[in-house]
């Protein structure tokens, strides 16, 4: 079959609200093919990957990179936003960079943070239980990952606050020059928290970013070494995809089943469950919609599509989770179905960039649930429950206003 060159799409001919309701817009493009190039209603433009099996394919070739450099559109060396992480570049670096996180960031250390999740999440729950009433993101689903993450990287609690600022605003879309300040002062900060850290370095405490410092300050020219803005850029990383995704995989859950009464029953009923409502959300209600950017560094035929080279290619998981070629009735949010279809989704990505912190986000995504729904068995939305999205990178919901 011949390579196609479609047509350039305006995603907002194919949907009132994109921010709001992008799934409208993934049907129709679906229904046309798998791989387009759109236009956004920013006037950005690139090639959007739809389909599951082409944006799992996608994830995995060699030929889409992930440092910019490899875009047409570079310019100079002004490309990261904060330091240097792992989500920017390419094998070699990539390898050299997740060794030295993952070595830090065991399996074995999230499962020890269990009962700290535990403690954290009923500390916050006791401090509402007597309002009857609250914004679970606010008071629920946006401390506790940000506690749990900063207590594990080693920030101190009287910092929280700011950082709960910049992260925000760091992932949100509706003011880029307010984006761009948040990174510049959350860089000042890391830069600052990391010297602090080399200057305890042989204190009895030892959290992770006490780990990357003693990385950073290795042997000069190891491989087993971060320079100066890979460290930023690794606690950046950490930071923020640490808690901003969980954020939104607590918040999305309430949402989802307080919208579906029928499947918050079925979890009542069997709390087995639970596990299964996690991976539903993440498939239903991808807390990250789409990978970071892939550069092509040669033209790549994609699904009988030739992306020339240089070009922007997003992979958008929204779109390849709800993929009818691969999930039975995909617009419906079914927590009964069977594993091993749902955790074919794609939040957390696939290959060599599958999410590190993916088994933390499901740790605290499923001890913050039950502990919400065994606390409060008369939960319910507190309004109409009319889902308020924030215009931000992350699927984020502004508010979720509940009772009980």
């Amino acid at each position: 079959m011949r390579t196609q060159q479609p047509p350039t799409v305006q995603l907002t001919d194919l949907t009132d609200d994109f921010a709001t309701d992008p799934y409208s817009a993934f049907t129709a493009l679906r229904a046309r093919g798998p791989v387009h190039h759109v236009r956004y209603p920013t006037g950005d433009e690139s090639w959007l990957v739809v389909g599951h099996a082409e944006v799992r394919a996608a994830f995995a070739d060699p030929r889409l990179r992930n440092d910019v450099r490899h875009s047409a559109d570079f310019e100079d060396d002004g490309l990261y936003a904060v330091g240097r992480n792992m989500l920017q570049v390419d094998p070699p670096d990539h390898t050299r960079l997740r060794t030295l996180v993952a070595r830090e960031f065991t399996a074995r250390r999230v499962r020890a943070l269990g009962p700290r999740v535990q403690e954290a999440a009923g500390t916050l729950l006791d401090a509402v239980a007597a309002d009857g009433r609250t914004d679970l993101v606010a008071a629920y689903a946006y401390p506790l990952p940000l506690t749990i993450i900063c207590e594990l990287l080693g920030v101190p609690d009287a910092d929280r606050g700011a950082f709960r600022t910049w992260s925000t605003q760091v992932v949100a879309l509706d003011d880029p020059e307010r984006s761009a300040k948040a990174s510049q002062e959350m860089a000042v900060y890391l830069a600052g928290l990391a010297e602090e850290k080399r200057r305890q370095r042989d204190a009895a405490e030892s959290d992770l970013l006490h780990a990357l410092v003693r990385t950073h300050d290795g042997d000069s020219g190891s491989a087993d070494r971060l320079a100066p803005e890979e460290l930023l850029g690794m606690a950046f990383l950490l930071l923020v995809a640490g808690h901003e995704t969980t954020v939104n995989l607590i918040s999305n859950s309430v949402q989802l089943l307080l919208g579906h009464p029928e499947q918050l029953a079925a979890l009542r009923a069997d709390p087995d469950l639970i596990e299964g409502a996690v991976e539903e959300t993440l498939r239903f209600e991808s807390p990250a919609p789409a990978g970071t950017y892939r550069y092509s560094a040669e033209p790549v035929e994609l699904a009988d599509v030739r992306i020339p080279a240089g070009a922007r290619v997003v992979l958008s998981i929204a779109a390849a989770n709800r993929d009818p070629a691969r999930f039975p009735a995909p617009e419906l949010f079914d927590i009964r179905r069977d594993p091993a279809t749902t955790r074919a989704h794609l939040a957390f990505g696939h290959g060599l960039h599958h999410c590190l912190g993916a088994p933390l986000a499901r740790l605290e995504a499923t001890l913050a649930l039950r502990l919400l729904l065994d606390r409060f068995p008369r939960l319910a939305f507190d309004g109409d429950g009319t889902p308020k999205w924030r215009p931000s990178l992350m699927r984020s919901l502004r508010e979720l206003r509940v009772r009980w």
